[in-house]
């Protein structure tokens, strides 16, 4: 994460550099630009990491019986065909209910076998 808070730096020194009105700024102007660059880095380096922390808090096993079909979407190897069809036949007491019911195939439970419930 700190490499990418100093990309995002140097990729925002390089903007004010190539961008600047002014072709000879001031070391004072050179300054506040600088100061300005690296708190705008600071703050979407925060937002960026937040999103992560975001994403890793949502994950967890998705319950069949509830979730919408671009929630099954998105699961590995699950299609719109298939999410309708695990929408359609609900309600699951088993999320291996899913093969026994011909909804999925063996091979595509145990690719999300890990990452699904029935609730």
């Amino acid at each position: 994460m700190k490499s990418f808070g100093i990309l995002i730096l140097c990729a925002g020194l390089a903007g004010l550099t190539a961008c600047s009105p002014n072709q000879n700024p001031t070391p004072d102007q050179i300054r506040q630009d600088t100061a300005k660059a690296t708190r705008e880095a600071a703050r979407d380096t925060k937002a960026a990491v937040q999103g992560v922390v975001d994403g890793l808090k949502k994950t967890g096993p998705v319950n069949i019986n509830k979730a919408s079909e671009s929630d099954l979407e998105a699961l590995p190897g699950i299609d719109a065909v298939r999410a309708h069809r695990i929408v359609a036949n609900r309600p699951y007491a088993h999320s291996d209910e899913l093969v026994k019911r011909d909804v999925i195939t063996q091979a595509e439970y145990d690719r999300i076998a890990d990452k699904v419930v029935a609730q």
